[in-house]
């Protein structure tokens, strides 16, 4: 399974030749384009109780594509939002990606919704976390450009909780506040998540959370006089 990614860091354009009989599972709404002899099957992966605990507490979508190439062919994704894509061969191992960056990954890969413990409750990646495991490419995307960091055996590295992607199944990691009590309560502010490696972590080098607080006061005002 072959692929390029053009246009990066700001608008990525992921291209996965497929020889003939591979397949690749993505996120619903990514594909931007496939050759003919590739077919698309769209299913709740998982089973039912699967995809609803993916799309309720993880963050994705219920039902996800699957392409099958009949003969050798392309297909090209896309993620939501402008950013990157990065991409990151798994040999049976785990790796645990925010709320929104999985794009597409081989078939061959567990995806599924792993607890984070209370640690991560005031993280922005919420309780649970998408768990992929097993041996396969994977692909992951982002808001902004993505920065990777390898972390050494027992190294600390400090990231704002917005601004996580993912991170090895290595590293240990625990969520805090940098400010006081009122401050993280009701500004906003504050939270960083504190990794141990060793492992890699990948960061988005912008915050949807920080792009909305900006945007948002900004929209005219729905109410009427």
């Amino acid at each position: 399974m072959d692929h390029t990614i053009d246009y990066r860091p700001a608008f990525a354009l992921l291209t996965v030749s497929l020889d003939e009989g591979e397949s690749i599972r993505s996120e619903a709404g990514s594909m931007v384009s496939y050759a003919d002899g590739i077919d698309i099957e769209t299913n709740a992966n998982g089973g039912l109780l699967g995809s609803l605990k993916r799309s309720v507490l993880g963050g994705e979508s219920f039902f996800q594509n699957t392409f099958h190439a009949r003969t050798a062919g392309d297909v090209s994704l896309a993620p939501p939002l402008p950013g990157d894509i990065v991409h990151q061969r798994l040999e049976d191992e785990a790796m645990y990606v925010q709320s929104g960056s999985y794009l597409a990954s081989d078939v061959a890969l567990d995806l599924d919704t792993s607890f984070g413990g209370a640690k991560t409750f005031f993280g922005s990646e919420g309780l649970f976390l998408l768990k992929l495991e097993g041996t396969g490419d994977s692909f992951l995307s982002s808001y902004g450009a993505i920065h990777e960091v390898e972390l050494t055996e027992g190294e600390h590295y400090t990231v704002d909780t917005g601004h996580i992607v993912a991170f090895d199944g290595t590293t240990d990691f625990s969520v805090e506040a940098v400010g006081g009590l009122k401050s993280t309560l009701f500004s906003g502010e504050g939270l960083v998540c504190t990794f141990t490696g060793p492992g890699t972590v990948w960061l988005q080098s912008r915050s949807m959370d920080s792009f909305l607080s900006w945007l948002i006061p900004k929209l005219p005002s729905t109410n009427s006089a």
